[in-house]
């Protein structure tokens, strides 16, 4: 029997769909059309039918907890790697070291190592800060340049953020904040923020969202997210502000007591090649693929012209330092009146 499936990027994808198993894929990419297609690609590959479950990144992984040892989902594919590092140390990840490992880049292959190989790096994005500009320059607003230009007052109420607990990309500018700062000074600035933050999203892209809806001026993202909205003919602008900004490795991993062992190895090993790697891009999600050999666009972000920070992955992915780290966000900035 064969299925035949639409495809986001106006191509028809038509599979067979003979016992071939099937696949529980927990995707916390906030593009719908980049899990269905990765899912739709792998279906295409391998005739195994897969079945999406979409949420944030910090959502999946407390519902990966709360499943415990009765999982119902068999990969988890997409969003920064210090939840799924946290996730490895507690135990809530298989092992695996795939043979298409030696196609990433270095800084990819170093997420498994750090792992211990129940962990590998699908994409790289960069931490920046999305503007639009239409509203920007109705409001006569200035265009920050820096982490501190968002603590001018003119941008009470005009900037929108993402909470840590529950988003994947909120915990990365989190950490990466403290990197650059220092712990007790980026709660001060975080503190000294609050005033001008209209509201914590739960998903990372909900402050792109509403910035490129023309809700709010400013909100936290990832760079690709704003390219990807300007593409599609948005008015928005990517800031990468001056003190320099932290990265997340978009990452995948088998959940613990997987039903369909042999099926999620296989996605695995295939989420790794290059014909895997173009889905994003040509749903245009213009993260930076981790395969070294996947040709690249022109507007996927080049990293030597960037002011990268050398983001801990080990030590800001690791459970204790996440934790202590989100309960005093949440004490000290959460819970504050704004």
């Amino acid at each position: 029997m064969i299925r035949c499936l639409a495809f986001a990027v106006s191509a028809t994808f038509c599979v067979s769909v003979w016992a071939q198993g099937t696949l529980a894929m927990y995707c916390s990419s906030p593009s719908t059309a980049w899990c269905q297609g990765m899912a739709i690609g792998f279906e295409r590959a391998t005739g195994v039918k897969v079945s999406v479950t979409q949420k944030a990144t910090g959502e999946l992984f407390a519902q990966i907890k709360a499943e415990g040892g009765n999982p119902r989902g068999d990969i988890w594919w997409a969003g920064p790697g210090d939840a799924f590092l946290q996730a490895a140390e507690e135990g809530l990840l298989e092992t695996y070291k795939s043979p298409n490992l030696s196609e990433l880049h270095d800084w990819a292959r170093r997420e498994a190592e750090v792992s211990k190989y129940r962990v590998a790096g699908v994409y790289g994005g960069i931490l920046a800060l999305g503007y639009n500009t239409e509203l920007v320059a109705k409001k006569k607003l200035p265009i920050p340049r820096c982490w501190k230009d968002l603590l001018d007052p003119a941008y009470k109420g005009e900037v929108m953020l993402s909470n840590p607990n529950s988003s994947g990309t909120a915990y990365m500018m989190l950490a990466s904040l403290v990197q650059i700062f220092g712990e007790d000074q980026a709660f001060r600035y975080m503190k000294a923020l609050n005033a001008n933050v209209n509201q914590y999203a739960r998903s990372g892209i909900g402050p792109m969202t509403a910035v490129t809806r023309g809700e709010t001026a400013i909100g936290s993202t990832v760079l690709h997210g704003v390219v990807n909205e300007s593409v599609r003919g948005f008015p928005v602008k990517p800031i990468l502000p001056c003190e320099g900004v932290g990265y997340e490795v978009g990452s995948m991993a088998i959940i613990k007591g997987t039903r369909n062992p042999d099926n999620a190895r296989k996605f695995f090993d295939w989420a790794l090649t290059v014909d895997a790697q173009k889905i994003g891009l040509q749903v245009g999600e213009y993260a930076i693929p981790t395969n070294r050999n996947v040709p690249l666009p022109s507007r996927v972000p080049d990293l030597a012209s960037i002011k990268l920070i050398d983001y801990d992955t080990a030590k800001y992915g690791s459970v204790t330092e996440r934790k202590r780290l989100l309960e005093r966000w949440e004490k000290e900035i959460n819970a504050v009146a704004r």
